[in-house]
C-alpha cells in the first residue's frame, strides 16, 4: 500500500469519528429547562423545569405562568404592591407544577426534575407527592428564605435528593442556520 493511500485512509477514519463536543445528558436536560423558561411571560423571573425518567426520556416540561383560562393580560405581574392580591404570587403557577401537570406518562415516580431555580415549599410538596426522586437545580438565590428552608427540610425527610447543577460550559447557543450549512458530502 502506498503512503498516499494509507494517508487518505487515516483521513477518512478521522472524518468518521463521533463528535466529542456533544452535550452530556445533564447539560441537555438543564438546557431544555432553560429553553422552556423562555416561554414564560413573567417580566422578572423566567423559570423552566424538565422531568426525565430513568431511561433519559423527557416525560414533562413546564415554565412559570398564569393558570390555563386566566388571561395573562388581566392578572398582575408585579412583585410588590400594597395589596398582595395585586402581585403575581397568589396567581402564578410555578414551572415544577406545570411540568408535573404536563407529564406525558402515567406517572413520574422515580424521575429526576431539572429546574432553573430551587423549588419553593409548595413545589417541594408536589415533587414529593409525585414520587420524583431527585431535583437538580441551577440557582438557589432564595436559599435562606423560609420557603426554601421548608422545601429542603421536606426533601430531607422524604428522601428526595437535591443537587446543584454546575455547568461545564457557560452558554449553549442554538444556531437555526446550522442546519442549512453545507458540509462535504460523504466519500463514496
Amino acid at each position: 500500500m502506498s503512503g498516499e493511500a494509507a494517508g487518505s485512509g487515516q483521513a477518512a477514519d478521522v472524518m468518521c469519528k463521533k463528535r466529542e463536543d456533544y452535550l452530556e445528558w445533564c447539560e441537555y436536560f438543564m438546557a431544555v429547562a432553560f429553553l422552556s423558561a423562555q416561554r414564560s411571560k413573567d417580566p422578572s423571573s423566567q423559570v423552566g423545569a424538565c422531568i426525565v425518567n430513568p431511561e433519559n426520556k423527557i416525560v414533562g416540561i413546564g415554565y412559570n405562568g398564569m393558570p390555563n383560562g386566566c388571561h395573562d393580560d388581566v392578572l398582575p405581574w408585579a412583585r410588590t404592591a400594597s395589596d398582595r392580591l395585586d402581585t403575581k404570587y397568589p396567581y402564578v403557577c410555578h414551572a415544577e407544577l406545570n411540568a408535573i401537570m404536563n407529564k406525558n406518562s402515567a406517572d413520574v415516580k422515580g424521575c429526576i426534575m431539572y429546574v432553573a431555580l430551587f423549588p419553593c415549599n409548595e413545589c417541594a410538596k408536589l415533587i414529593i407527592q409525585a414520587g420524583i426522586k431527585e431535583v437538580i437545580f441551577m440557582s438557589d438565590k432564595y436559599h435562606d428564605t423560609p420557603e426554601m428552608k421548608a422545601a429542603r427540610h421536606m426533601f430531607d425527610l422524604s428522601g428526595v435528593k437535591y443537587t446543584k447543577f454546575v455547568p461545564k460550559q457557560k452558554s449553549i447557543v442554538i444556531d437555526f442556520d446550522s442546519i442549512n450549512s453545507k458540509r462535504s458530502p460523504p466519500a463514496l
